[in-house]
C-alpha cells in the first residue's frame, strides 16, 4: 500500500499550495479582521477551477475526483480556513447533492455557474433545535397547486448570504411515513425567491472571513420539481452527503494543523530567547516533534478514506476516523502553535491566532466530535 501522490494530484498540490502561500496569505488577515468576505481570492479560486475539481467536463469540471479537491483544501488551510471552508463548502454541500441526487435539468442549470466559481450554492440543514439530530427537523414543505411552499429556520449555514449565492437546498418534513417517523426531502431554493429572508449574520469566534447566516423561509414557494432526488429520501442523501463532507473537513483540519507546524518551524529558527534559537531548546523541539505526528497521522487517514470512496468500498467509519482524527489534531495543533509563539501567538497579527480562533468549529460542524464516536462505535456493531 502506497499513499505517494499521482503526477497530476501533485502538480495540482503544488498549484494551490503556490496560490495560498502567493495569493492568499498576505491579503486574508485584513479580510478576516473585517469580518469580510473574499470575493476576489473566490472569483480567482474559480478561474483556477477549483470549484469545479471532482465534477465532469460536461458540466464545466475539471473531470477530476473528490481527492483532488481534498487536496486543494489541505494546502488552502494551511494558509487559512476561511477560503478553504468557503470552497469545501460551496462544492461539497452547494454543488455536491445536485450532481449527486439532481435530476438532469437541475444539473444543467445550476452546475456550470458553481463549478466556475460565479455562483455559491449552501446547504439547509442545521436548525436551532435540530443539528446532529436531523430528525428532529422542523421545516416544513408541503405541495400545493404545483409548488412546494416552505416555512421554517435554518442556522449556521456557510456561503449563504454572499452576492454570488444562487441556491441553498433545504431539507423539510414533507409528511409522515407508516411508522409516524417524518418524511424528509430536499427542496431547492434559489436565492431571490419571495419568502427566502436571510436571518443574523453571525458574529463568529473563528472562520471570520467566511460566509454564515441564519435563513427564514416563510410561505416560501418554489416550483414542484425543485425537489431533489426522492420525495423521503432527504434524510438518506444528507447522510451521503456529510459522510463525503468528513473526508473533506478532516483534510481541512490536517491542512491548518499543518500550517501550525509550518508557523511554529519558522518562528522557531527566528525567535531567540536567553542567546539561542528557541527551536534549540528540547522542550520546543519536542512539542513540534508531536505537532508534525499529528499532522501526518490524520493525513494518512483522510487519504485512506478517500481511497476507500473513491473505490466505491464503504468508508463511513473510515471518514468518522479521520473527521475526529484530523480535528483533534487541529485543535491540539494550534493550542501548541500559540504556546511556542508565547505572547505573539495572542496577536490576531500572526496566522497561529487566527488558526486558534479557528480550530474549535472543526471539532463541532459536519458531526461533532460525539458524533463521529457514536458512529465509529456502531460500525463496530456495538448496540445502539
Amino acid at each position: 500500500m502506497t499513499h505517494g501522490l499521482s503526477a497530476e494530484h501533485e502538480e495540482l498540490r503544488r498549484t494551490v499550495e503556490a496560490f495560498a502561500r502567493e495569493e492568499v496569505a498576505p491579503v486574508i488577515g485584513d479580510y478576516y479582521e473585517r469580518g469580510a468576505f473574499p470575493y476576489d481570492i473566490v472569483a480567482a479560486m474559480g478561474r483556477m477551477g477549483l470549484f469545479g475539481l471532482p465534477f465532469p467536463e460536461e458540466y464545466g469540471g475539471m473531470g477530476g475526483d473528490y481527492f483532488a479537491l481534498c487536496l486543494a483544501l489541505e494546502e488552502l488551510a494551511r494558509v487559512d480556513s476561511s477560503v478553504a471552508i468557503t470552497l469545501e463548502a460551496g462544492v461539497s454541500l452547494g454543488a455536491m447533492p445536485i450532481y449527486r441526487f439532481g435530476s438532469a435539468e437541475q444539473k444543467r442549470t445550476w452546475l456550470p455557474r458553481l463549478c466556475a466559481g460565479e455562483a455559491l450554492g449552501a446547504f439547509g440543514l442545521t436548525e436551532p433545535g435540530a443539528g446532529s439530530d436531523a430528525g428532529g427537523t422542523r421545516t416544513t414543505a408541503r405541495l400545493e397547486d404545483g409548488a412546494w411552499v416552505v416555512n421554517g429556520t435554518k442556522s449556521f449555514i456557510t456561503n449563504s448570504g454572499t452576492d454570488i449565492t444562487a441556491l441553498v437546498t433545504v431539507t423539510a418534513v414533507t409528511g409522515r411515513r407508516p411508522d409516524g417517523r417524518p418524511e424528509i426531502s430536499a427542496i431547492l431554493v434559489p436565492s431571490g425567491t419571495p419568502g427566502f429572508e436571510l436571518g443574523q449574520k453571525y458574529s463568529k469566534v473563528g472562520w471570520n472571513a467566511s460566509d454564515t447566516n441564519e435563513l427564514v423561509f416563510t410561505d416560501c414557494r418554489v416550483p414542484e420539481e425543485n425537489l431533489v432526488g426522492e420525495r423521503g429520501r432527504g434524510y438518506a442523501q444528507f447522510l451521503r452527503t456529510l459522510d463525503e463532507g468528513r473526508i473533506a473537513i478532516a483534510a481541512l483540519a490536517v491542512g491548518l494543523a499543518q500550517g501550525c507546524v509550518d508557523e511554529s518551524v519558522r518562528y522557531a529558527g527566528e525567535r531567540e530567547a536567553f542567546g539561542r534559537h528557541i527551536g534549540g531548546y528540547q522542550a520546543i523541539q519536542f512539542k513540534i516533534a508531536d505537532m508534525e505526528a499529528r499532522a501526518h497521522t490524520a493525513r494518512l487517514a483522510y487519504y485512506d478514506a478517500a481511497a476507500r470512496m473513491l473505490a466505491g468500498e464503504p468508508f463511513k467509519k473510515q471518514a468518522a476516523i479521520a473527521k475526529l482524527v484530523a480535528s483533534n489534531a487541529a485543535m491540539d495543533n494550534a493550542r501548541d502553535a500559540t504556546q511556542v509563539f508565547g505572547g505573539y501567538g495572542f496577536m490576531n497579527e500572526f496566522p497561529v491566532g487566527r488558526f486558534y480562533r479557528d480550530a474549535k468549529i472543526l471539532e463541532i460542524g459536519e458531526g461533532t466530535s460525539e458524533v463521529q464516536k457514536m458512529l465509529i462505535a456502531r460500525e463496530l456493531g456495538l448496540p445502539a
